[in-house]
Parts: C-alpha cells; structure tokens; sequence
C-alpha cells in the first residue's frame, strides 16, 4: 500500500510538495478552494516531470496517483505527511490546522512552509502540538534538497524523527534547527543580503543586474557547494579559520554594511567558531578542501556553460576569443585541452560517452577550418556522421592534457571520411582512434547534397594534397 502524503494550499510552494511526493512513489491528496488550483498545480507537476527525473541516472519509483480533493477531511484523513502552505496570516494558519487536526491522524506529521513563524506560534491552542512543526522548504520545492526541520517546545522526539526519515525517503535534506527563532536560519541571511541589497540600491551604489551579478559571477558559485564558513576556513589558509578572524576580525568595525549590530569579536568567540569549523572540515587539509572545492566548481561551471547561463555564459563568451582554428592541411590538430573532473566515471577514468565528445569536438575542429562554421550551419547546410569506429588503447584520467590530430582520409563530393588519433599531450601515448564518415546534408531538405562554397573550394584543394 503507497504511502499518502496531503497537501493543503496547492500554491507554488503546496504543488511543489505536491511534485516530490507524489514522483517519489506516494499517493497525493491536495486541498485548495482556488478554483484555478488544479490548473496551476499540474503547471509546476509538468515541470517537474520534465526536471527532476533529470538528476537521476535511473528510474524514479512508479508515479503515485494525484486526488484533487473538496475538503480538509477527505485530503488528511489517511495521509502520513500532511503539508500546511496557506498564506503568511498566522489566524489563517491556525484556522487551517485546527481543521486538519479535527480529521488526521496523531501519527501524521504536519509540517508548515512558513517562511517565518516559529513552531511555537502554529502550536498555540492546538488540541495535539506534538505532530506540528515547520517544515521550510525552498522553490523549487521538487530539485533543492533543503528542508529546515524546526520543532516547536511541544513537538514529540518521535514526530520530528519521523518527519526527517520521511524526508529523507524522497530526496530531501531536512535540516535540524535546535532552537526556534523567527525566519528560522536560512532566510535570515537572505533577509540580511537583501536589506543590504535595498540600501545599495537606495543609495545609488548599484543596480539589481549588478548585485545580482556579484553574486552569481563570485561568492555564489562557493556558497553553492561550500557554504559560508568552509569557504572562509580556505581563505584563512594554513592557518584556517582562527586565522582568517584574525586577520579579518577587524572589517567588522569598518562601515561595510549597514548591519553594523556584530557580536563583539572576543578570543572566547573566536576560539567557538574556531572549534566548530575544526568539527566541521578539520578532517580535511587545506590542499584537499581546495580540491574539492575547485572539483565542485569545475562541475557546477560546466553545467552553467552547457545551459549559456550566469557565470556559463562568461565561459562561452571567453571561449570564443581564445578558439584557434587549425591551418588547412591533411593533418590537423584539431583538439587541445584538460579532461574535466565530470568526464569520468566509476572505474576512474574517462567514460566512453566522452570519448564521443572529443571526437564530435575534432570533427568541429576540422569542419571549422574548412569553413564549415555556425555560420556556414545557419545558410542551410552541414555534415552529419554516418559511422565511427573507436578503440580504446590506454586509459584517460581527469586532469590529464590531451591533443587530438586528424587525418584526412577521404574527400568524394559530399563523403568526407577523418581519422582522428587521440594521444596523451605530455609523452604522444596514444590513447584511442577514431574513424568517421561523415556526409554533407542540405538542412532545408534533410538529404546528403554537395558542399557549397567556401567549403567545396576549401575541400577541393585539400584534397589535392592528400
């Protein structure tokens, strides 16, 4: 029997709940009185549809079935999770979990998306506090892992570890805040980045594009997957984080910010954060944290590159000044780079998917210097490759340098056959080959047609020197 989760208020934020349960294999009760609910909830369910399967190199669990439901009772009454995301009006709140405990079940944990309120506050008059807590996730609800877990004085140890074991089980990562306060964690550093936000726009410092620029092309990137002290503990260097307060300490004195209400700086408290990073990431060195560090930002780069977004799109811009189009001739050198720390799999080393993307890469590079370029793809016409051939000859490793050259085998009209040797850059070992045909494709038609100029003349005499 699935399990069931109920969600009350189908908002973007309710939907999003609503998503990740419901592809993780549980049966899904909604309840809202807006009578465009069900159309904005299967808006967000057919996206997530369409991303989150993305994360996962298998099958999600079977889809469970989605009941649009007339009341209160009839979504919580069997429902183990129950999802409270009304409107940020606490007497609205307390109507709605009133009603909800009327019909649910003790053992159902009712989590809250406030962004704000404190579980204490939800807790107030209710007829079994133990089961409520906040639950505060963050949009979109269906890919960012991030649950804050905030139980209120009332809440019983077995709801909140049942709440973060059910959490668990769909994907998320429930956070434990010990001690409530209001806007619980996270959003309180948002809130603290956003005020600081308003003044420098108030005061004529920057605009919302440039501010949103300093984030994403800078600091985010390392928040992303180091957060704010791990980030700081590799600034500190050797001497790590009680040397990064030390030589930093005094900026808090310094009119950086607005928020100029800081805890003083005593060696007591500078020893705390100290020992707590030490619990944190003393396991690692510096040179290892700085490994990963760079790893992580490889990937994340990689995928914004891919997507020709953000701080991606920096990467695109920049790659196209420094691209360096191969001279013409039988044999070219077609490929130069760095194997990313992405391309490689669970044996170590490089996976053959990847070899095919070199190898596409060199087909790129010859066909560019022939005049075969986005321009010439955007006039109509273009090579397609009919068949390759690879062999694997030594193993490739993320971070080794690696050439590709490629030999021109074949030029007959519109067949146009490449060898293409990929060989270790530091000694010429020879890691794998490739042979590839290819045909010349009018796009308009999408039939093999002969080349046109500039490549037919650019092939024409290449094929002289063969």
């Amino acid at each position: 029997m699935k399990k069931v989760a109920a969600i009350v208020g189908g908002g973007v934020i309710g939907a999003g709940w609503l998503a990740r349960f419901l592809l993780n294999g549980w049966d899904v009760k909604v309840f809202d009185p807006d009578p465009e609910a069900r159309r904005k909830v299967e808006e967000v369910l057919l996206n997530a549809k369409r991303a989150l399967p993305m994360l996962y190199d298998f099958k999600l669990p079977e889809e469970g079935s989605l009941y649009f439901c007339s009341t209160i009772q009839e979504a919580v009454e069997d429902a183990l999770w129950i999802q409270e995301s009304v409107p940020e009006r606490l007497d609205i709140k307390h109507a709605v979990l009133s009603e909800i405990q009327t019909y649910c079940q003790n053992i159902a944990v009712i989590g809250s998306s406030t962004s704000g309120f404190m579980p204490s506050q939800l807790q107030e008059n209710s007829t079994f506090p133990e089961q409520i807590m906040v639950c505060h996730p963050f949009n979109p609800v269906y890919l960012l892992p991030l649950v804050e877990v905030v139980p209120g004085s009332l809440t019983s140890d077995e709801h909140c570890k049942s709440a973060k074991v059910l959490l668990h089980e769909v994907g998320f990562f429930p956070l434990h805040i010990r001690k409530e306060i209001d806007a619980h964690v996270a959003d309180r550093f948002l809130e603290a980045v956003w005020r600081e936000a308003l003044w420098l726009i108030r005061d004529g410092v920057a605009t919302t594009e440039e501010i949103d620029n300093a984030i994403r092309y800078g600091f985010g990137l390392r928040w992303a997957q180091m957060g704010l002290f791990e980030t700081y503990r590799v600034a500190g260097g050797e001497g790590g984080m009680a040397h990064f307060i030390e030589q930093f300490g005094p900026c808090l004195k310094w009119p950086w910010t607005k928020l100029m209400d800081v805890p003083e700086l005593t060696k007591e408290l500078i020893q705390d954060i100290a020992d707590q990073s030490d619990s944190q990431s003393g396991k690692y060195s510096i040179r290892e944290l700085e490994r990963i560090r760079d790893n992580n930002l490889v990937v994340i780069l990689r995928a914004l590159k891919q997507q020709d977004q953000a701080a991606g799109k920096i990467v695109n811009s920049h790659e196209e000044k420094i691209i360096n189009l191969a001279d013409i001739a039988p044999k070219m050198r077609t490929v130069s780079r760095k194997v990313p720390v992405d391309w490689t799999d669970y044996n170590g080393h490089m996976n053959e998917g990847r070899y095919g993307q070199v190898y596409s890469d060199a087909a790129d590079g010859f066909l560019w210097a022939v005049g075969a370029d986005k321009a010439y793809v955007s006039s109509g016409y273009s090579y397609f490759t009919v068949e390759t051939s690879v062999k694997f000859l030594n193993e490739t490793h993320a971070g080794q340098d690696i050439i590709v050259d490629t030999t021109v085998k074949l030029i007959d009209g519109k067949k146009l056959k490449l060898f293409h040797s990929m060989q270790r850059a530091e000694d010429g070992c020879v890691l794998s080959t490739c042979e590839q045909f290819l045909l010349h494709i009018d796009m308009k038609k999408r039939k093999s047609s002969l080349p046109v100029s500039p490549v037919a003349e650019n092939l024409q005499n290449l094929s002289e020197k063969i």
